[in-house]
């Protein structure tokens, strides 16, 4: 009875107290006497733990209830608590085989009832009534035991599927996460190191040639600007990203401007004032991509800009082509290491290559880079194309 709810540790008792009820009122003019009255009155106690014990409960009960028929009592009022037990462990039973049993074991009861009732004819009626009422009951509580593990099976599937649903909102996160890690990469570690170089060039030509540690001095002002500007686009696709888990997973407002292949001339400016000599051909009519494969193609170039500025120094000398086939978008980057040594090395971002190789990853494409026999640096990056156009919502 502990530690179950109030309401029903109520019923039971209410149903133990009619039981009693029944045995007390009768005491005077019933067979048996009190000594029935105190059989009743077992049977009312073992009914408070039905719902907990209901195997055990129907054992205790059947055993008082052989009693009663071996005294020849005959059956009486207090009797009810038969059909309870009978009820309850039907209902409550681990396995619907303890209902079998307990119904069995009353059609044994109803014949051991019956056969103390004088006459053929009286027999037959009395036997047929107690095996429409047992029958009866045992039905009704197999259909209530049916309806209540429905019901529990559908709480435990809603439990699952909520448990799951959490999970995928979770990996959302993650995923969405570790998507904003690599654009916050992007956008400081590319930063950084041009305004690095620039700043180091400043210092060294400052004395030597003022207008071109001016312009270098401009190039770390444009630079920053430019990495703010998308710093700031970045905190607002996580401030109007809807909560994972509501309506799904966080996804980019699609008012947010993308990064996309037709800024790359900006790009290449960019990198231009930096002090790259950059050469940019294209080949091949652009088709529509995906917006993930645009920026994925952009976050390419940029990565191998920035390693050639920081590596082969300013002035280096760098190839950027695109190359448009039927079935797939090449990129190539080539330096010839010919520029002029950084006054510092600027730090490494960490994670050049190896986010570059991320993010094609994700589209199925393939990735070489190493150094050239003739000096400097190759990048190449195929990026197969979808076999129709496809629409992706990222955050970038």
């Amino acid at each position: 009875m502990f530690g179950r709810p109030l309401r029903g540790v109520a019923f039971d008792v209410a149903v133990s107290g009619v039981v009693v009820l029944f045995g007390v009122a009768g005491a005077a003019a019933q067979p048996g006497g009190w000594a029935a009255t105190l059989v009743g009155a077992g049977m009312a106690v073992a009914l408070l733990f039905r719902r907990s014990r209901p195997g055990a409960v129907t054992v205790v009960v059947a055993a008082l209830a052989l009693v009663q028929v071996v005294a020849q009592w005959g059956p009486l009022p207090f009797d009810i608590a038969v059909l309870i037990a009978l009820y309850s462990v039907v209902k409550y039973g681990r396995r619907l085989r303890d209902g079998v049993l307990a119904g069995v074991v009353a059609a044994v009861g109803v014949l051991l009832a019956a056969a103390q009732t004088q006459g053929a004819i009286t027999w037959w009626a009395t036997a047929l009534w107690y095996a429409l009422v047992t029958g009866a009951v045992w039905l009704v509580a197999l259909n209530v035991r049916t309806r209540r593990l429905y019901v529990l099976t559908l709480e435990d599937r809603a439990t699952t599927l909520e448990r799951e649903r959490e999970a995928e909102s979770r990996a959302a996160v993650a995923e969405e996460r570790t998507r904003i890690a690599r654009e916050l990469h992007d956008v400081v570690a590319h930063s950084m190191a041009v305004m690095i170089v620039q700043a180091d060039g400043a210092r060294f030509m400052l004395d030597r040639d003022p207008e071109q540690a001016r312009t270098a001095v401009k190039v770390v002002a444009d630079t920053g600007r430019q990495a703010l500007e998308e710093m700031r686009r970045l905190v607002g696709v996580l401030r109007d990203a809807g909560p994972a888990g509501a309506d799904g997973p966080v996804v980019a407002d699609p008012e947010h401007r993308r990064l996309a292949l037709a800024e790359l001339p900006d790009l290449l400016a960019r990198f231009g004032d930096a002090g790259l000599r950059i050469r940019h051909t294209i080949t091949g009519e652009p088709p529509a991509l995906p917006p993930g494969l645009e920026l994925t193609i952009y976050r390419v170039v940029q990565e191998a800009l920035t390693n050639a500025l920081k590596h082969a120094g300013v002035g280096a000398g760098v190839e950027v082509s695109l190359t448009y086939a039927a079935d797939a978008v090449v990129v190539t980057v080539v330096d010839d290491g010919r520029g002029r040594p950084v006054v510092s090395p600027a730090p490494s971002g960490g994670h050049g290559l190896l986010g570059m190789r991320e993010r094609v990853t994700v589209y199925d494409g393939s990735l070489t880079a190493g150094a050239r026999l003739a000096g400097g640096w190759q990048l190449e990056v195929r990026l197969p194309l979808p076999s129709e156009p496809a629409t992706e919502v990222i955050a970038a």
